[in-house]
């Protein structure tokens, strides 16, 4: 990205983030935001997320891997939530099902059932919005909607017990250096 298209990258970036409700977390290097990348083996961007991952079969936090993770970064974030809860024509809320933090730098993927089979050493989780410290999987009620899977490179490790997403967020502010971004929808067979 050359220089001068800088300060139209940044504004646009916190304009989608304020379209897709996530927040306003300041990047710490726009070039370095471009350059990690969130994949998953299961589903493809804007793919179906297979239901064994889903409250229709197993519920096991699906497999993910990334690259691009910056120099400087101590700790990575993940967070997994549904912005078209509780119905995706007329959302209500944003609804957590996962967050990990603290996953070591040199983690470069997370395999299938990784929150029952075992996280990285160092990694630690949050309160999903079911108040539990555990991966949640997809259950719409209602539609077909979109799971937002986010990761957070950040130059610092988080002192923190178990939070929810507003105080795991509010820690980060000012410590992001990238973001990477994979969404899957999931609907169930029945709704």
């Amino acid at each position: 990205m050359q220089p001068a298209m800088r300060p139209r990258f940044i504004p646009l970036a916190f304009a989608f983030a304020a379209l897709v409700g996530a927040p306003a977390l300041f990047l710490q290097g726009a070039d370095a935001a471009m350059s990690l990348t969130l994949v998953s083996s299961a589903f493809t961007a804007n793919g179906d997320i297979p239901s064994r991952f889903t409250c229709d079969g197993e519920s096991t936090s699906p497999p993910l891997a990334w690259s691009g993770v910056p120099q400087g970064t101590k700790s990575l974030v993940l967070i997994i939530h549904d912005p078209d809860a509780s119905d995706p024509k007329a959302p209500k809320r944003d609804w957590v099902h996962w967050i990990l933090y603290n996953l070591p730098p040199e983690t470069a993927a997370l395999a299938e059932n990784a929150d029952k089979a075992g996280l990285p050493a160092g990694a630690s989780r949050g309160l999903n919005d079911a108040k539990a410290a555990s991966y949640d999987g997809p259950c719409p009620p209602v539609g077909r909607h979109r799971y937002v899977h986010e990761l957070y490179a950040l130059d610092t490790r988080l002192d923190l017990a178990k939070p929810n997403r507003a105080e795991l967020e509010a820690a980060m502010q000012g410590h992001v250096l990238a973001q990477a971004e994979l969404i899957g929808t999931y609907q169930k067979a029945d709704r």
